[in-house]
């Protein structure tokens, strides 16, 4: 059993810098490389992409991020945990083993996390009095059912261990809490049990930490974001975690970025909730209770966190097609740039209204001056450029589309000096709504599957 490891994060959402994986298994020592791959609307997008072909619906840059970094990670014995496999994590590892044969990888062993995708169990657990209710609004499941894209159970830490148990040198898993995916190889490598409250709840806050990537490290950094050194070569957090469940906060040495008790404090509060309640799959864990500490340079100190026992139910993150939007954007040049998107706005909600046409929202940005702060802008004077931007939402998909034809003709029919349309007219887009609902964790049963080149 070790007494320490060194957990790297390595991507903090679908689309992140593609750089940093790369760095975290070169610039220094790792043994593991966590990589956070899904949001919310992420799984509607993947299961979208895997109806249109089966072989798809997981995150493609996650192979080509692979494709670099595998034959390092396997000679240096880093493991990889990621839930990055999105809908279809199986086609996810059969695509990076395949990937990995023809870079003359000869073994490699995937453990995949599959059974959170309940989307065609709806019914089978309605059945059994499981009627998955809106968590905030208290609606039944039924009045979107027919609309529902998708349904992912936040699976926790534990499925992930048993992948490593099992040998798996990488684990791919679908809708997984950010936090398992560090909490994991603690769980493993210490000998962690469930009823270890206290150590799980600090393992969650080392993945809390490391969740959003270089968000911990200076980046999206609103202290002193100017002092944030070498931003363009940022480094990502890495845990450095003991087996008494103190962590340590650092990076790599020579990588910008920087890690400070304010950097590790912002990412704390970020997307918590009550702090005395964070619910996850594996525990509660009381954010009130940690203590932070200066521990030389680029090095913060996590401890005495407090944790309480988890609840009997999974969260259940599902989405739903809820209409369609549109937006179109037209600038606005001095003199009076603000007043003439003003007018141009009233203009284009007046020709809306003598169509008879009918939305849900109606919303209308000044970009330059209040898309940020909202009414709380500033007042504008003499600006040189004001973006006006509109978009509307409706049930009626014929609606939005006609709204998209009446932004053109305010170039020629509105007030002067605009510029700033491209692209030709807007298009409709459908609108998917998040659904959170709480399922009994033993209606669910996550499996693991090992595939492998041998």
């Amino acid at each position: 059993m070790k007494e320490t490891i060194r957990i790297a994060s390595g991507q903090g959402f679908w689309g992140d810098l593609l750089t940093a994986p790369v760095d975290q298994v070169t610039k220094g020592p790792v043994d593991y490389m966590m990589m956070d791959y899904l949001a919310e609307v992420t799984m509607s997008i993947m299961q979208k992409q895997r109806r249109k072909d089966p072989r798809l619906g997981y995150a493609k840059d996650l192979v080509e991020l692979t494709e670099q970094i595998i034959p390092l990670c396997v000679e240096k014995k880093i493991r990889l945990i990621t839930n990055g496999g999105g809908v279809n994590p199986v086609a996810c590892a059969e695509a990076i083993l395949g990937a990995a044969k023809e870079l003359g990888v000869q073994k490699l062993k995937i453990g995949i996390v599959v059974g959170d995708d309940i989307l065609d169990r709806i019914d089978d657990l309605r059945k059994q009095g499981i009627d998955l209710k809106n968590m905030e609004s208290g609606r039944s499941v039924e009045t979107v059912r027919e609309r529902l894209q998708s349904a992912n159970v936040y699976f926790g830490a534990w499925p992930i261990v048993e992948a490593l148990k099992q040998g798996a040198q990488m684990v791919i898993t679908g809708r997984t809490t950010d936090t398992g995916l560090t909490l994991a190889p603690m769980i493993y490598e210490f000998g962690w049990k469930e009823g270890d409250w206290d150590k799980l709840a600090a393992g969650t806050v080392a993945g809390h930490i490391l969740e959003c990537g270089g968000q911990a490290s200076g980046g999206n950094f609103s202290a002193d974001w100017k002092a944030v050194p070498d931003m363009a070569h940022i480094g990502f957090p890495i845990a450095e975690a003991y087996a008494n469940g103190e962590i340590i906060i650092t990076k790599h040495e020579n990588t910008g970025g920087l890690i400070t008790m304010q950097s590790v404090k912002e990412q704390l509060v970020y997307e918590i909730g009550d702090p005395r309640k964070y619910i996850t799959p594996d525990c509660v864990a009381d954010f009130t209770t940690i203590q932070l500490e200066h521990a030389g340079k680029d090095r913060v100190k996590v401890s005495g966190v407090k944790g309480k026992p988890a609840t009997e139910f999974f969260k259940v993150s599902m989405s739903f097609l809820d209409g369609y939007t549109t937006f179109g954007t037209l600038t606005y040049s001095w003199p009076d740039a603000l007043e003439k998107a003003k007018k141009a706005d009233e203009v284009l909600r007046t020709r809306i209204k003598n169509l008879g046409l009918e939305f849900e929202e109606i919303r209308s940005e000044f970009v330059g001056y209040n898309s940020s702060h909202g009414h709380l802008a500033a007042n504008a004077k003499d600006v040189n450029e004001v973006a006006l931007r509109v978009g509307v939402r409706s049930q009626d998909y014929d609606s939005v589309e006609r709204f998209g034809k009446e932004i053109a003709p305010l170039i020629l029919t509105g007030p002067p000096s605009v510029t700033g349309f491209a692209g030709g007219r807007p298009k409709p887009s459908e609108v998917i709504s998040y659904w959170p609902a709480l399922i009994p964790k033993s209606a669910v049963k996550p499996e693991v599957i090992i595939k492998e080149i041998s």
